[in-house]
């Protein structure tokens, strides 16, 4: 691409970030959700970037939900630096200044503004090949004890993504050297973010994607954000989405017990996971999973039964309410390996979260490094994802490779924080039926009874490493030698 052309879209992309366009519906289908004000002086500073403050809980069906920010935002860009540690340590500096200065304006909360920064393979590979001690790239990474112990070799928290069995081969796996994830109740605090580090600080980033979109907005009653968002885009079923959903798909994805909301989802967290504990560089980090996936609503809603969607999301054999949309998750409902294996036998299908249950949460009572009692059940992934309308991104440095589109689509940007990426991949390799020590479900991965993956589409993929607050702003440059 031309450097007339790349600073031309450089343009259109930073003129994108401060833009709502379809998105600014949301403040006038729903307003923020009401929640406790809390100052940023009164917080307590987290050794975690990632983790949010002051998050409301209520309860739904019976089952305690957590009420997320209602906008988000994802922010992708390759590096305009060059990759010498004066030059990073510039740039360090830079950076740390325009984030404390958002620490300073706003709380890590819905209310205010949470930030995460998040740095790819490729920036570890680049521009920190090597540390002033003579350790390389990857060796210099926090290791991830468990896949080591797997795989026989020395394994990094941070892999690259593969792609999974559920996925064509066109899903584009990025290779970004940085993302930054922005939450909000308010757009025009996420719009202040944006502007405070790409705004003062552009030519330190060469911007490869805006991603948007929101959360909720039905808890309160009334039709809900997601069927009125589709509405207004004219998305195909958009009128059968049930009110008050969370999501397009209509199930509630924040259940409290089945999101990891504390530091469990820290590198250093669980005993045995990495060997980040007590004294680890990257102590208070974790990894960041973040892809685009496209919804099939119209599909959804005119070819599956209430029954059915139950199964598709649970398990075969469960049994609720009609217009149950939020699923108990207590630990009596987990299920093991094998129950799963029994089920998918019995039944000739599989449900979404029985897929996952064995491989994300805690199969029985333990003590992690920092005392804490996580009982059996406990979740150690934390879902950030977010309905999105982008198709498949607000905007694209390079359009023609990422397939964007004018028009609408009803979809999620999925984002997840993991202790390793080796964690992630085994949930998500048992989402399309491939268990531990090989073994396989036998369900064909796109077919109707496997969960629901038949009206689902992933488009992009890549693993991100979260720093602690402390490295946040160019991990590793003050080591380089």
């Amino acid at each position: 691409m031309d450097a007339s052309r790349l600073d031309r879209r450089q343009f259109v992309l930073r003129s994108a970030l401060g833009a709502a366009g379809l998105y600014s519906l949301v403040d006038s289908l729903a307003g923020a959700p009401a929640r406790a004000a809390l100052a940023p002086k009164a917080l307590p500073k987290l050794r975690e970037q990632h983790l949010l403050q002051g998050l409301k809980v209520i309860r739904r069906d019976g089952v305690e939900v957590i009420v997320p920010p209602l906008h988000h935002q994802v922010v992708t860009a390759k590096l305009r630096v060059e990759a010498k540690a004066k030059s990073l340590l510039v740039a360090r500096t830079e950076l740390e200044r325009a984030l404390q200065g958002l620490d300073r304006r706003f709380a890590p909360t819905p209310q205010g503004l949470g930030v995460a920064v998040a740095w790819g393979d490729s920036y570890f590979r680049r521009f920190i090949p090597a540390l002033g001690n003579g350790v390389e790239f990857p060796d210099y990474l926090p290791v991830d004890d468990q896949s080591s112990r797997l795989s026989g070799q020395r394994t990094p928290v941070l892999q690259r993504s593969p792609r999974f069995r559920s996925d064509d081969e066109t899903v584009l796996l990025e290779e970004n050297d940085v993302a930054f994830l922005f939450r909000s109740d308010s757009l025009a605090n996420i719009a202040a973010g944006a502007d405070a580090i790409f705004g003062s600080l552009g030519g330190l980033f060469e911007l490869t994607s805006i991603r948007k979109g929101f959360v909720g907005g039905g808890f309160d009653g009334g039709p809900g954000l997601p069927k009125q968002m589709a509405l207004a885009a004219g998305i195909a079923g958009a009128e059968l989405i049930p009110d008050g959903s969370q999501l397009f798909l209509g199930f509630t994805s924040t259940q409290r017990s089945a999101i990891a909301m504390d530091r469990i989802t820290n590198f250093e967290t669980l005993v045995g996971v990495t060997d980040q504990w007590p004294n680890g560089y990257f102590r208070g980090g974790t990894i960041m999973h973040l892809s685009h996936v496209f919804e099939d609503v119209h599909r959804w809603w005119t070819t599956f039964s209430f029954d059915e969607q139950a199964r598709s999301m649970a398990r075969p054999g469960v049994s609720l309410r009609q217009g149950t949309f939020t699923l108990p998750d207590k630990a009596s409902e987990i299920r093991t390996e094998r129950e799963l294996l029994e089920d998918t036998a019995r039944f000739g299908a599989v449900g979404h979260s029985g897929a996952l249950h064995h491989v994300s949460r805690l199969d029985r009572n333990v003590v992690d490094n920092y005392g804490t009692v996580r009982k059996r059940g406990t979740s150690f992934i934390q879902r950030a994802d977010f309905n999105t309308l982008d198709n498949p991104f607000f905007q694209s440095v390079r359009p023609e490779v990422d397939g964007q589109r004018a028009e609408a689509a009803a979809g999620l940007h999925f984002v997840a924080f993991a202790p390793t990426a080796g964690l992630f991949h085994r949930m998500r390799w048992a989402m399309d039926g491939v268990l531990s020590g090989k073994k396989e479900l036998g369900i064909e991965p796109r077919a109707r009874a496997h969960g629901f993956n038949s009206v689902l589409r992933a488009t992009h993929r890549q693993n991100f490493l979260v720093p602690p607050r402390a490295h946040r702003s160019f991990p590793l440059a003050e080591r380089l030698r």
